[in-house]
């Protein structure tokens, strides 16, 4: 029988925990905003942490601009991955701390753009059932 819970996603959680208090508390960069860890997917050998990651949108942004802040918080991360990894080693006791690798988590992106998609088929059947109701109704 296979165990439930892998070491490595143990891990992986305690490292999602970890580095949301970190970016939030020691990454001063303004240029960061909102970032929030969505997952962490640690390799069986424990030497790499890929990081998944969004970033919350300021007001009404134009795609270029999200694509910028996209852009920079991957970048400013990718920078900081020595700093946080060091960090976490301090309040995670591991023999091998993975290294951390940062990448842009499209898939609530991509679930914001199917909601929106849905809701305009929706208003535009309700417009087209109420449009029906009053030529029949007349």
């Amino acid at each position: 029988m296979a165990r439930d819970f892998k070491r490595t996603d143990r891990v992986g959680d305690q490292i999602q925990r970890d580095l949301a208090t970190l970016i939030q508390r020691e990454i001063k960069d303004p240029r960061l905003g909102m970032v929030t860890i969505s997952h962490v997917k640690v390799s069986k050998d424990l030497g790499y942490a890929d990081v998944y990651f969004t970033v919350l949108a300021f007001g009404e942004q134009t795609d270029e601009a999200q694509a910028e802040a996209i852009k920079n918080a991957t970048q400013i991360l990718n920078n900081a991955s020595g700093f946080l990894r060091t960090e976490l080693a301090r309040g995670i006791k591991l023999r091998i701390m993975p290294q951390l690798r940062f990448h842009f988590d499209e898939s609530v992106e991509r679930g914001r753009h199917l909601h929106g998609l849905i809701e305009k088929a929706w208003q535009q059947e309700a417009r087209r059932t109420d449009e029906d109701e009053d030529t029949n109704g007349n």
